[in-house]
């Protein structure tokens, strides 16, 4: 007797796939973003790019996203503020910040972040694994 793969029993229909979790890396380093959104697209997520502070408030309010990653340092509007408007609209929303540091480093600019409801805060440069293990962290915290 043959069993019919991600069948649940009692409907017979094939189980749901699990919706693809949506990412969103606001950096104005475009090579940067490139090669975030490559790891994470790589590892089975969807993401969506944004080079600067007001791209990334719109695309964040144009669509659905499970997970926010945003540099600090950024010309136009800078990470902390991008963080207290995404937590104004969603005080739910997770986020992760990430910094290489200005004149202070960038210990004191991922303090502030934790402090404004950043749930992990990464040093760059981020090694593959590292972004990897703070996103799937993140999005299985509830």
């Amino acid at each position: 007797m043959a069993e019919i793969a991600n069948t649940p029993p009692e409907t017979g229909e094939p189980a749901p796939k699990a919706a693809v979790q949506r990412i969103l890396v606001i950096d104005d380093d475009k090579l940067m973003c490139l090669a975030l959104a490559r790891i994470l697209v790589s590892a089975g997520y969807e993401v969506v790019q944004a080079y600067n502070g007001e791209e990334g408030l719109q695309k964040y309010r144009s669509g659905k996203f499970d997970l926010v990653i945003t540099d600090l340092i950024m010309p136009d509007k800078e990470g902390i503020q991008i963080i207290r408007e995404l937590r104004k609209e969603d005080s739910a929303i997770r986020i992760i910040a990430m910094s290489a540091g200005g004149r202070g480093g960038a210990t004191d600019y991922l303090k502030w972040a934790r402090l404004m409801g950043a749930k992990q805060c990464l040093s760059k440069p981020i090694r593959r694994e590292e972004l990897l293990v703070a996103v799937s962290s993140v999005l299985t915290t509830p």
